[in-house]
């Protein structure tokens, strides 16, 4: 079993309706799958590489060498304590906005970024418009629901992620198992170390490194919208003691303003009581302040809290 891998040019082509299918299924049935021929250039993504390697060798290597992750994972394993570090994780992150700082160096990093973060987003919106397509909404539907209306207004974050090599991986987590609070997430994974894994079925499996595939998963958000036809997935990453993995997750998520609750034609379609009560109407700033006490909990109980903090 195998996590899916989708042409996403062949939507274009007499394949048109099959790869509806295989998104849908993917949406559906993980949660997770890789697109390939995606329509963001190799040339971009392997600029992309470059300066995000180089980043964190100028800026963040030493600082993490230096980290209090580090110190007590060294203490840990000096003291010969089979122990794991249950409320740490070994990643080094920094994540770009359009209004925050960015790194200056290397110089050619600002450029690149923002140029990716551009194609990026534009991907995410053109995979909404197949989900609103493949669940019977209007086009747009999901686009405007993460943007509270007309305007953009969504949050769109990048997080450029590093998991250096991990003397004692048995230890510690890359990142703790969670569900990802928001709408779509678009991945961008090292091509060589792995170290990804998502749940199915009640089985951890692999999200294999595939060069210059980009990865969609869906947040907890496109759950509640799909009116649980779509589900948000449990994953986590593990560390190893070779490679430093590479990971540039940008998400595009609601606004914080932004109310959230099922599509009225999917709850109409799906006359179940019990699903209503699954998935309330929240404002999406309250479900963050619960999902940041909450993000390694089970996500169902989430969604009702977030309602009873209301």
């Amino acid at each position: 079993m195998a996590v899916p891998v989708i042409d996403f040019s062949k939507l274009n082509g007499e394949e048109r309706a099959k790869t509806m299918a295989q998104i849908a299924n993917g949406c559906e049935e993980w949660g997770f799958f890789q697109l390939i021929n995606h329509g963001i250039s190799e040339e971009l993504l392997e600029r992309v590489k470059k300066v995000c390697s180089e980043f964190y060798k100028l800026e963040r290597e030493e600082n993490f060498n230096n980290s209090t992750s580090v110190k007590i994972m060294n203490d840990l394993a000096e003291n010969k304590n089979n122990g794991k570090l249950e409320h740490v994780d070994w990643e080094d992150v920094i994540t770009l906005l359009d209004d925050n700082e960015w790194p200056q160096n290397p110089q050619e990093f600002r450029k690149t970024m923002a140029e990716y973060r551009s194609e990026l987003k534009k991907l995410a919106e053109k995979m909404m418009e197949v989900m609103d397509e493949n669940l019977g909404l209007p086009r747009g539907y999901m686009k405007k629901a993460l943007n509270d209306g007309e305007g953009d207004n969504a949050f769109f974050g990048t997080k450029v992620s590093h998991y250096p090599p991990c003397p004692y991986p048995e230890h510690v987590n890359g990142l703790r198992a969670h569900t990802d609070a928001g709408g779509l997430i678009l991945l961008f994974q090292d091509d060589k170390v792995g170290g990804l894994q998502m749940l199915k079925d009640g089985q951890w499996l692999e999200v294999q490194p595939l060069p210059n595939a980009i990865v969609i998963n869906t947040g907890d958000q496109i759950e509640v919208l799909s009116n649980g036809r779509y589900k948000s997935c449990w994953h986590r990453v593990l560390v190893s003691t070779e490679g430093n993995r590479r990971s540039i997750a940008s998400f595009y998520n609601p606004s914080l303003k932004a109310t959230i609750c099922p599509a009225p034609k999917l709850v109409a379609e799906k006359d179940n009581q019990q699903v209503d009560e699954t998935y309330p109407k929240f404002v999406f700033g309250d479900y963050m302040d619960v999902y940041a006490k909450l993000k390694f909990q089970p996500k169902e109980p989430r969604f009702q809290a977030v309602v009873k903090a209301t």
